[in-house]
């Protein structure tokens, strides 16, 4: 397989021949195709390889968002028999990175994917539909540098498919809206004209919306397993374990991974949160003050827009909670970067005093 058939392009080219001017010239380039529990797959010109982290990769690592995940370029090592364990030495710059905090945790994140061009966000019309949920979905999409694109899958099942549509699409200023199915092919040529040949797109979505099953769908084969949501409340089993990249007939890319229910942000990121509500920040500019609360300031544009019905209650309160919960994951950031700050401050000042007390006594 050529690296050109998994998205390489002359932006890596530049990368590679800086980055191995720096390293080995042993190392080959490869993209990682596969993630399972922590196992990475690496596809390169020649063969895939199960491949690990290079303990010097680990230990330059400043966080998690450093290491290697699916969709990545990576410099490897190939084992010398051509079995075992390839060493990634060095991950190529991104041109995205979608990720979210872990579930239940306040500070740790989770990688999702790297270098895609596209997020399709799923949602299905039926139990899963949520408006607040695509806020926050577009959110953490914005952030990633990637380009939003809403699914509502199961449009077979709707009654009122073109209805959700519009109220999506009301959601999301710019943001292309597509009611698919994948049992009756509704939509589904709509998503695979989005990834041309060497553009990458990532589905994202709950367990149950039916990504496998659309994944399948564009892959025009039963690749992915899939099973039936729960009838009680349409939710669904947790069947996906793993991440995986694939390559499409007409040359695209698509990556299709595990549900996720919970889309935490991590990061302190802007850019994610004015997008995703461009309406209610546009609302904003009209406020009396520039540092207006919008929670009942003299002269708030916003809370006289909620009150004359120009703009929702709840979309301005799923606003507030994405804007508090953003504004508590940049003081973490700060914290953590003030404190890595201290540490190096505190090493260095140690490594002045040794060679202060040095230069005294003449060593």
């Amino acid at each position: 397989m050529s690296l050109e058939t998994l998205g390489w392009g002359p932006d890596l080219d530049l990368a590679l021949s800086n980055t191995l001017s720096q390293s080995s010239s042993s190392l080959v380039p490869g993209r990682v195709v596969r993630q399972q529990r922590g196992l990475l797959t690496v596809q390169t010109a020649g063969a895939a390889f199960l491949a690990r982290a290079a303990g010097r990769l680990l230990h330059q690592a400043q966080g998690a968002e450093a290491l290697p995940t699916v969709g990545d370029w990576v410099l490897l090592q190939p084992p010398a028999s051509g079995d075992g364990e390839a060493l990634m030495h060095a991950v190529l710059p991104r041109r995205s990175l979608l990720k979210r905090r872990e579930a239940g945790s306040e500070h740790d994140g989770q990688l999702i994917a790297a270098n895609v061009d596209v997020v399709f966000l799923v949602m299905g019309l039926d139990g899963d539909f949520n408006p607040r949920r695509v806020e926050r979905s577009l959110t953490v999409a914005w952030n990633s540098g990637a380009t939003p694109v809403v699914l509502l899958s199961k449009a077979d099942l709707a009654d009122n498919a073109a209805e959700r549509v519009r109220e999506v699409e009301a959601l999301a200023p710019g943001v292309d809206v597509l009611a698919v199915s994948a049992q009756t092919g509704l939509g589904v040529e709509d998503v695979r004209i989005r990834l041309p040949p060497g553009r990458t797109g990532v589905l994202l979505g709950s367990s149950g919306v039916g990504k496998s099953t659309l994944a399948n769908r564009l892959l025009d084969a039963a690749r992915l397993v899939t099973q039936p949501v729960r009838a009680d409340d349409d939710r669904g089993r947790h069947t996906t374990t793993h991440r995986e990249l694939f390559v499409l007939e007409n040359g695209g890319l698509i990556i299709d991974g595990p549900g996720m229910r919970e889309l935490g942000l991590w990061g302190d990121e802007e850019e994610g949160l004015a997008n995703a509500f461009a309406d209610v920040l546009a609302l904003a500019t009209g406020c009396r003050f520039s540092d207006c609360g919008h929670q009942g300031e003299p002269g708030c544009a916003v809370k006289a827009a909620v009150e004359d019905g120009t703009l929702s209650e709840e979309r301005h309160a799923s606003f507030q909670k994405l804007q508090r919960e953003q504004a508590f994951q940049h003081r973490q950031t700060d914290a953590a970067a003030q404190r890595a700050h201290k540490r190096v401050e505190r090493a260095r000042s140690n490594q002045g005093w040794a060679l202060t007390r040095s230069k005294r006594r003449g060593e």
